[in-house]
């Protein structure tokens, strides 16, 4: 078992009988399940609508070597630069440039997976240069010093409470400000922030090819504010987010916002089509897009696999999942966590390090069954598994205990060869620590069922 691994059990057994956060989590996400239920219900026909986004995300994948390219040339047209990066290093690389050739000191940020996957702020900092969180659950979580929790809301984990005293420690703020105080005091210290900051730095949630624009939804108008006011704007976004045409936004838009937020629609809509034209009264002097790979190729490589490359990033698997609703977001130590993060993540990051987190599912299908573009999660942590055999990342235990285990199961007699009383030995030797450290072992019966059966229908027949 690597380091990554035992790391993620140790903190998986702690949140997971840590009553607080359970109980956090269990009232936020019982505010999300609330809305979306309301939110999807005003779908003529989901079904429908999801069968139709797997289309047109599985045409996409299938033909990604057109649709980038002709995103590419229709955003240059327009001014737009854009610049091809194959992993964080290239990324971060891209970035420094881009801001040292402008004489940028600091960055205003909205929320971003990308970015935090490429540890930005870490590495500007590293850099001498001020990188600042826009969205208030990453600004909360930047002033914590912690990574987001979750892919939609990153201060999930969090009671009002909480935000309360950290608001208190860091603003001297009293500590009964109410949600909307907060709120309005965040928007105090970084409305400053959007007119000196030199660079401005966001995600993107599709990249329309035929257009060669980048779509943004957000709440908080925090992105706009990020992409006009700084002379220049950033977006740095995953391959997989291209879609075929603005069209298609109509689709795509009130899937991600229902299943992300249970709104019709996010507040924010944001098309950019490349920097300010000469008729334009506001925007960015410059703009470039960095199209992001980082092992995405590696995922699309996988015929079985890529699927996986559809998501939208609307967090429905994750609050749909009993595992991730017990142990957390942080627990999962990557960028993308719960189940979408636990098939992405060893493709990404490497099978050997993170092949644990495509076992850390109960495997009962509720991920799949909310999924807006309907990815067959569950399948893939499975296929994971099986990789993860086949490319030999199993340690020599796992791999004889699952020979013994298989060679047992094949025959009826192999497995009644001992009795109860041996198999309650081995039971509590080999997983008292194991399966017994919060609840009491199966007692097995001295003889199997089958032997029982078999005696039965002797003592039957006589």
């Amino acid at each position: 078992m690597t380091k990554i691994a035992e790391e993620f059990l140790v903190k998986a057994d702690e949140k997971a009988f840590d009553v607080d956060h359970r109980n956090i989590i269990n009232h936020n996400i019982g505010k999300y399940n609330v809305a979306v239920e309301r939110g999807l219900s005003r779908f003529a026909n989901l079904e429908a609508s999801k069968k139709k986004a797997h289309v047109i995300k599985w045409r996409v994948m299938e033909n990604l070597d057109k649709f980038l390219p002709e995103f590419e040339a229709n955003f240059q047209r327009r001014g737009g630069k854009v610049i091809w990066a194959n992993d964080a290093a290239e990324a971060q690389q891209e970035i420094l440039n881009i801001i040292r050739k402008n004489g940028g000191k600091s960055v205003i940020k909205s929320k971003s997976m990308t970015t935090e996957e490429i540890h930005l702020n870490e590495f500007l900092e590293q850099n001498g240069i001020d990188s600042l969180e826009s969205d208030l659950g990453e600004y909360i979580v930047q002033l914590l010093g912690q990574k987001p929790y979750h892919i939609v809301t990153p201060a999930m984990h969090l009671s009002k409470e909480d935000i309360a005293k950290l608001f208190h420690e860091k603003f001297g703020t009293p500590l009964d400000y109410t949600p909307e105080q907060l709120t309005q005091k965040a928007r105090e210290l970084l409305r400053e922030k959007y007119l000196t900051a030199d660079i401005g730095i966001t995600g993107g949630n599709f990249l329309i090819a035929d257009t060669g624009s980048i779509a943004l939804t957000e709440n908080e108008g925090n992105a706009r504010l990020t992409t006009t006011f700084p002379k220049v704007h950033i977006a740095i976004v995953g391959i997989e987010k291209v879609i075929p045409s603005m069209a298609d936004l109509d689709l795509f838009w009130p899937l991600l916002s229902s299943h992300g937020t249970g709104q019709n629609l996010t507040v924010y809509n944001t098309i950019l089509s490349g920097p300010r034209q000469p008729h334009e009264s506001d925007g960015p002097q410059e703009m470039y897009v960095i199209l992001l790979d980082n092992g995405r190729t590696n995922l699309l490589a996988q015929k079985d696999q890529r699927q996986a490359l559809y998501c939208i990033r609307c967090g429905a698997c994750l609050n749909a999942c009993p595992v991730y609703k017990n142990i957390g977001g942080h627990t999962y130590n990557t960028t993308y966590s719960g189940p979408i993060g636990s098939i992405i993540t060893p493709h990404l990051q490497g099978m050997k390090d993170f092949k644990h987190l495509s076992y850390a599912s109960s495997l009962c299908g509720k991920c799949s069954e909310v999924c807006p573009v309907k990815i067959d999660i569950h399948k893939m942590l499975l296929l994971n598994r099986r990789d993860a055999v086949e490319q030999h990342e199993n340690t020599k235990t796992e791999d004889m205990g699952w020979k013994v285990w298989n060679a047992g199961m094949a025959k009826r007699s192999r497995m009644d060869i001992f009795g109860g009383k041996v198999k309650n030995f081995f039971m509590k030797l080999l997983f008292k620590k194991m399966w017994g450290k919060y609840r009491e072992m199966p007692e097995i019966a001295e003889k199997s069922f089958s032997s029982q059966y078999q005696d039965h229908q002797k003592a039957k027949n006589k």
